[in-house]
């Protein structure tokens, strides 16, 4: 998959500008950024749902007009809808025939893994299975691209784990996964590299390692007697630092190492990390980013 100074405008407004990426076949490519930031535009894009002010992409090598090109993706929206009387499963069967003979026992495997009841009708599925009948009928069809809207919106913890090793077994098996969040938790465990969009412009592209150093973290311990604040104060990355008594809480940028070293001087009853702060870490990024456009500018 492969975009060149591909833009979108809606009138006046912004949708996308200058989008110029690759991503890699066996590659899971995870796409950043708060809602609204542009993710949607560039998967409508990338599909030919809309077409391009200016720029160009390919898909699986051809453009994206190309028709013969969808049989080969699997596509889940973010605004999935489903309605009508007919249930979920014979809406499945449908899009398994229109597919080329997908198994009725693939989808019985799918929907099992999922914990998706498709015998309700679809205007009465929950937002949950809703997401669940979206993500079989994304995957049944084993395609050689999977494009992912915001996958795990409604679906509850068991069921992410579950995708998410979905996700990795395409990946495995060399298959390609394009797939958009706001949320880093669920992304940083199967993807190989990650872009961050913002304000319809790619803000960076990293591989998930070098994301997770510039991570922040808050954390907290707890000691079996008092520690003295000197002990931490001046440790490479570490920053709003309060210590009371038995207590320490800061906030680390990057590598815990010297945190845990000084700590570990000391006597530790409990300790708290809470997962990296997405939103943090694209201020991160907005920030300099427009220090930099400040200083071209200037």
């Amino acid at each position: 998959m492969e975009t060149e100074g591909l833009t979108k405008f809606y009138g006046t407004r912004r949708g996308l500008e200058d989008l110029t990426l690759a991503i890699q076949p066996g590659e899971v490519f995870g796409y950043l950024g708060p809602n609204g930031a542009g993710k949607t535009t560039t998967i409508r894009l990338l599909l030919d749902v809309i077409r391009p002010t200016s720029g160009r992409a390919t898909v699986l090598g051809a453009d994206t007009r190309d028709t013969r090109v969808r049989a080969r993706i699997g596509y889940l929206p973010g605004e999935l809808a489903l309605e009508g009387r007919e249930k979920a499963r014979d809406y499945l069967e449908f899009l398994a025939g229109v597919r080329g003979g997908v198994s009725r026992g693939r989808i019985d495997e799918l929907a099992e893994r999922l914990d998706a009841d498709v015998s309700v009708r679809m205007s009465e599925l929950s937002k949950g299975n809703k997401q669940k009948v979206g993500l079989i009928q994304a995957f049944m069809h084993e395609p050689e691209l999977l494009v992912l809207d915001e996958p795990t919106s409604g679906l509850d913890p068991l069921v992410q784990q579950e995708f998410l090793a979905m996700v990795r077994e395409v990946r495995t098996s060399g298959r390609t996964v394009l797939m958009s969040s706001h949320v880093l938790a669920e992304v940083e465990h199967v993807a190989d590299r990650v872009g961050i969009v913002r304000s319809g412009r790619l803000v960076a592209v990293e591989d998930v390692a070098a994301l997770r150093e510039r991570a922040v973290r808050h954390v907290e311990f707890h000691f079996d007697a008092p520690v003295p604040k000197e002990a931490f104060e001046g440790l490479p990355g570490v920053r709003d630092l309060v210590v009371e008594g038995t207590s320490l809480r800061c906030t680390i940028d990057g590598r815990p190492d010297a945190l845990i070293k000084a700590a570990a001087r000391f006597t530790v009853v409990h300790m708290v990390s809470a997962e990296p702060d997405l939103e943090e870490i694209f201020l991160t990024y907005y920030s300099e980013e427009e220090a930099r456009h400040g200083r071209a500018g200037a």
